[in-house]
């Protein structure tokens, strides 16, 4: 264990362990005996206690000693002295077992019960953790008892914290200190203990403590794994913000409908068209929240018939907590002929309710504007609309030559939502604090070659671009951090999944980061199916891509090409709520799971997911893999009332549940190791409106 290689045991220790082992199997038969017919008299008892300090590991023989203490409290509640003396034995009994193996969950676990109950002094306990965390300073049992004994005790943190520091002192390399002591400042700054109201007063001399046992021995992790933790308070913003949102700020959006007016000469990136009566109003947080509802967001417009807008969480685990929010905006009702333009004012944060999971309320109130023109003709569906194939080709599409209507799509609320000084004095001394922490370890890399000195300068790089960005929407560093991960990649082979998912997220922010990056991967398609003018497509094809990154400023996106890639998992992908053709072709997806986001994109029209592995693999590692596996989401939904389930349906269970929700016309998924004749009648039965499969129109 920890990196210490087991040696073969000598003939004579192999005896002894076998006569041990022996001995133990007649204890453990004689104990469940009496366990199974509650049996709890002295003899009884002390054969669990024999037994345990054989094996502390046998959790339950510590639970029929708390049902055994229960039955002789039981029988003398009226005498303290001996209720004292029943509590008092289990301890000693505790204490003996955690000298054979002060490792033993069982043994923490009944000493806790066994204080709990109010009847035996706590005023020892320090003293023997102070035997154990001598014998071994790191065990994470032993502090996570200490924190127990402290709270019954009423010791202040503050001293904990001067222990916790004591110990590292006398140990850098003990991991379970700087674990504790992060857990105390977490709790005091939190609770604003005076001396620690304020992270900018407390986290530079934490940064300073930290570089002692990182600069001695840049070889031990436990120093740098306290120094990430510093990294994640400050740059962390403790109460949740909107980031982005679709319609964007100050956006004048066109919705055309069935049959658009003719000779429209509005932007790309502002044309939406309308296949109901019906279109989304999202909104992108920094961090997942929840209480998103009619009472904390308020919409002012003509659009909005419903005063109780119903707001859905886009989140594929079915959390009530999310990072991006929906809703739906009505059209009025009728027809109408001309343009005409709706207001609309989207306000939040004036009422509480939005939380994050931290427990933290959105704090600033914010109130954003777009305008919204309509140019419909009818409501009807044109005639053979969706008859021509959406083709990926190369020559389908062609540069896009940006006009001066072309607002940018895309805005950052970040620097909006900074209302006062206070705010703006915090982020001032955050990005100072990064920037320090910078040349701290471009110092240490420049005199020793540390994979875990590098991966940190690549974390503070991207977090002091991530904090100075929005004015220009550029990422400075982005080229050095991708060549930080690549020399990982070769030093580190061992963990070169984890180095490249987070160069693909660097490099996903550098495309996406400013407007001038995105319009050069922006192309018309050229085969547009109707009279509807041509749509945009961004293509972020033959990038190497193994992981997605925030889609906060693509939320504009309709049309989307992610093929030639390294995709696992297109996580995040349900915040494009516009989105109705995606094009997945040629990556690694091995399984429908994989898909799991795309059943919240209800304007999908053209899916391709051809030459994937998708039922390459006997066992679906991408439910283990996923941050929302889909036994825990999808599963959930299952109604044996309403669902005939048929031999397709058990067949391929994890494709219907993928595609069941959608109005897919196209779809291509050739090159799959599942698709065969069978599977594409299956299609054709689940997708109703499907007009063609894998490149052939249906009839």
């Amino acid at each position: 264990m920890h990196g210490r290689p087991r040696k073969p045991l000598k003939p004579e220790d192999a005896a002894a362990s076998a006569a041990k082992a022996e001995k133990l199997r007649v204890l453990q038969s004689q104990f469940l005996h009496n366990h199974h017919n509650h049996i709890y008299s002295k003899e009884a008892v002390e054969l669990s206690t024999k037994l345990l300090e054989t094996n502390p590991e046998l959790y339950t023989a510590w639970n029929y000693r708390k049902l055994a203490v229960q039955h002789k409290l039981t029988e003398k509640d009226s005498d303290p002295d001996s209720l004292k003396s029943i509590l008092d034995e289990e301890l000693r009994v505790v204490e003996s077992a955690l000298r054979q193996n002060f490792k033993s969950y069982g043994a923490w676990h009944h000493r806790k019960w066994i204080l709990s109950k109010g009847h035996s002094s706590i005023d020892n306990e320090l003293r023997l953790l102070d035997k154990f965390q001598k014998a071994d300073s790191r065990n994470f049992h032993a502090w996570n008892y200490r924190r127990f004994v402290a709270a019954s005790m009423n010791r202040s943190e503050e001293d904990e914290l001067k222990y916790t520091e004591d110990m590292i002192c006398n140990n850098f390399s003990n991991y379970s200190a700087w674990h504790n002591r992060s857990l105390l400042l977490s709790n005091l700054l939190k609770r604003k203990v005076e001396g620690f109201v304020s992270k900018e007063k407390v986290l530079p001399d934490e940064y300073e403590f930290v570089h002692q046992a990182i600069f001695t021995d840049p070889d031990d992790q436990s120093g740098w794994f306290y120094h990430l933790w510093l990294l994640d308070q400050t740059v962390r913003v403790d109460s949740p913000q909107l980031v982005s949102s679709w319609p964007t700020p100050g956006s004048d959006l066109i919705l055309l409908g069935a049959r658009c007016l003719d000779g429209c000469a509005s932007s790309p990136f502002t044309r939406f068209y309308l296949d109901s009566r019906t279109f989304p109003l999202v909104l992108y947080f920094n961090q997942a929240v929840e209480g998103v509802n009619s009472s904390t967001i308020t919409v002012d417009s003509e659009l909005n018939t419903n005063k109780d807008l119903v707001w859905k969480p886009l989140s594929s685990c079915n959390s009530k907590a999310a990072q991006v929010w929906v809703t739906q905006l009505n059209l009025p009702d009728g027809n109408t002929h001309s343009s005409k333009v709706f207001p609309v004012e989207v306000s939040l944060g004036h009422s509480q309710g939005i939380i994050s999971s931290s427990g933290f309320h959105h704090s600033n109130p914010f109130c954003f504007a777009f305008r919204v023109s309509l140019q419909l003709v009818e409501t009807q569906p044109v005639e053979g609309l969706g008859k021509e194939i959406i083709s990926w080709r190369d020559e389908s599409f062609h540069n896009y030559n940006a006009h001066s209507q072309d607002s940018s799509p895309i805005s950052s609320l970040y620097q909006l939502s900074i209302k006062n000084d206070n705010e703006l004095t915090d982020f001032e001394w955050r990005a100072a604090t990064i920037a320090k922490e910078i040349d701290h370890f471009r110092e240490l890399l420049s005199w020793i070659n540390c994979k875990i000195g590098k991966l940190t300068l690549a974390r503070l790089l991207m977090a002091h671009d991530a904090m100075t960005c929005p004015p220009a929407n550029k990422f400075s560093h982005s080229e050095e951090v991708l060549e930080l991960y690549n020399d990982l990649m070769r030093l580190d082979p061992m963990h070169v999944q984890y180095y490249k998912d987070q160069h693909s997220l660097v490099l996903f922010q550098q495309v996406t980061s400013s407007w001038e990056s995105l319009l050069s991967r922006c192309f018309h398609y050229s085969n547009s199916p109707s009279n509807r003018g041509s749509p945009m497509c961004l293509q972020l094809k033959n990038l190497s891509l193994s992981r997605l990154g925030s889609f906060a400023k693509l939320l504009w996106v309709q049309m989307l090409d992610l093929s030639h890639n390294e995709l696992r998992s297109i996580e995040g992908l349900e915040a494009l709520q516009l989105l109705s053709c995606l094009n997945l072709s040629k990556n690694i997806l091995g399984s429908f799971t994989a898909l799991e986001p795309i059943r919240q994109l209800k304007s999908l029209r053209a899916l391709n997911i051809s030459y994937n592995e998708i039922g390459a693999h006997s066992i679906d590692t991408t439910k283990y893999l996923c941050s929302s596996p889909l036994s825990h989401s999808v599963g959930s939904e299952w109604n044996h009332g309403q669902t005939v389930i048929d031999d397709d349906i058990k067949s391929y269970w994890e494709a219907y549940f993928i595609l069941k929700g959608l109005n897919l016309t196209q779809f291509d998924i050739v090159g799959n190791a599942i698709v065969n004749e069978k599977f594409k009648s299956f299609l054709i039965k689940v997708l109703p409106g499907l007009k063609w499969l894998d490149g052939e129109q249906l009839h």
